[in-house]
């Protein structure tokens, strides 16, 4: 089926604006923090935005102020996750994982990487991404909380910061 009625997409344009103005403004209130990729958790309430999104545009029997106050209540939780996390370690810890070398001093830390179900084609791929073209001249490589991964290259740190460097 196309099309059941005009007036069906009358008011999923009608319910799409408001939704979306909600959304909007309930994102602005919230702070930055709300839609940043830092952590799992964060992916997880930003997929769940979308979810509730789309639940409000799309299904009849959602009404657009509930739909809005569900989206509201996903964002109040994650600001209150985010703002205790900020301040109780235990929460945090539990919430963010660590940063995890995965390639220092030359060498692959295959432990690591099978921890992490990361292949070695995974950090060569972001070694070449960060322009380095020998992995003697990479320092470390580390799998960020986020998922991405930083390459620290030699010529791109000054000696006393690769002092700093943890040892294995």
């Amino acid at each position: 089926m196309i099309l059941t009625s005009w007036q069906d997409i009358l008011r999923l344009t009608l319910t799409g604006v408001l939704a979306y103005g909600g959304l909007i403004a309930i994102l602005r209130l919230s702070g930055k923090r709300t839609l940043s990729k830092l952590s799992a958790f964060d992916f997880v309430v930003t997929v769940a935005l979308g979810s509730s999104l789309a639940t409000i545009l799309l299904s009849r029997s959602t009404p657009l102020l509930e739909g809005i106050a569900g989206v509201a209540l996903l964002v109040g939780l994650q600001f209150a996750i985010s703002w205790l996390s900020a301040r109780w370690r235990p929460l945090r810890s539990w919430i963010k994982s660590e940063p995890v070398f995965v390639f220092r001093q030359g060498r692959f830390l295959e432990a690591a990487m099978k921890a992490e179900r990361l292949a070695r084609d995974d950090v060569l791929a972001a070694i070449r991404k960060a322009g380095v073209a020998d992995c003697d001249d990479v320092l470390a490589v580390i799998l960020e909380p986020d998922g991405t991964l930083s390459v620290l290259a030699r010529r791109t740190m000054p000696p006393r910061a690769r002092s700093s460097l943890p040892a294995d």
